[in-house]
């Protein structure tokens, strides 16, 4: 039975710096049984160049950009596949313009087709443009809708999801938010994974540390979702949630011995633990993205003087 991979990377990978113990090495025996694997990220911000460089410096080598899709990518393959001839006016660092521009999509300042945010820091003068070009027309798209990134311990920057918010609450129009968990995203991946294999895997898996994205997204997608305890949700809070992980492991490495003997787990339909119940937590844990918020309206307040 041949698996293809759909990997998050922090909380999977590593955290801040620093690899998470055994993820070496379930790279490493991904890459030597010629298993066909994908890392697939929300942050915006890196090229897969910068990813696979930032991989080497960790300790992981082996890996090219081919092995990395971002929600920059997805989000450059949306427009060109949907609206190749639009324009943009871009809010985000390097990565979402590279991946805009090596699709050929261009920019425009004034009237653009959509205004595209993404991670990244932006003054209030380019918040106030964007805000002016979807006043006059332009829609405004998201490239994921996380609303904070990590950055280190105990600290967090805004993310794409957080700007977008704030475009919404000022022009009161609504935002389409790509990245984990819209469906398009895992879509897309799997394409690129079939091409890499040179053929179709007989199962998808995604791998990720967070229900509301990597879990959710992959159960939207209809492939199964592997969560994995060494990131941002604790085993408490699993059975708060509707919808479940097909299976729970502490981390990547609990996979490693699966993929150097090639025989995957016989629970791919089943949660791994046997009752397939999960305690449940304390209200108020703080997510990363508010994905009911996406689909609430947020009618624009009235003006006041």
């Amino acid at each position: 039975m041949q698996l293809g991979y759909l990997i998050d990377m922090d909380g999977v990978i590593y955290r801040e710096n620093h690899l998470i113990p055994g993820a070496a090495e379930f790279v490493t025996a991904l890459l030597a049984a010629g298993t066909p694997f994908l890392f697939l990220t929300n942050n915006s911000a890196p090229t897969p160049e910068d990813l696979a460089v930032r991989l080497k410096h960790l300790g992981i080598s082996g890996v090219s950009a081919r092995h990395f899709y971002t929600s920059a990518l997805n989000t450059a393959d949306f427009l060109s596949e949907t609206d190749p001839a639009c324009t943009v006016f871009a809010i985000g660092d390097g990565g979402l313009l590279t991946a805009l521009n090596q699709r050929g999509i261009a920019s425009d300042a004034l009237r653009p087709s959509y205004v595209v945010v993404g991670e990244g820091t932006p003054s209030m003068e380019r918040l106030t443009k964007a805000h002016e070009c979807i006043e006059r027309g332009a829609r405004l798209l998201a490239t994921n809708p996380d609303n904070w990134c990590p950055v280190a311990a105990d600290k967090t920057r805004p993310g794409a999801g957080a700007t977008a918010a704030f475009l919404e609450a000022s022009s009161g129009r609504r935002a389409y938010y790509l990245g984990k968990p819209n469906g398009y995203m895992f879509h897309r991946a799997c394409r690129k994974l079939v091409e890499q294999a040179h053929g179709r895997p007989e199962h998808y898996v995604m791998i990720g540390d967070t229900m509301e994205t990597d879990i959710r997204g992959a159960i939207e997608a209809g492939i199964h979702g592997y969560l994995v305890l060494s990131g941002s949700t604790q085993l408490e809070s699993v059975g708060d949630y509707v919808y479940q992980p097909t299976r729970v492991l502490q981390s990547v490495a609990d996979l490693t011995p699966e993929i150097l003997t090639g025989k995957p787990s016989d629970r791919l339909d089943s949660p791994v633990f046997a009752d397939g119940k999960f305690p449940r937590g304390k209200a108020g844990s703080r997510h990363q993205t508010d994905v009911l918020a996406l689909y609430k309206p947020r009618p624009r307040p009235a003006m006041t003087k």
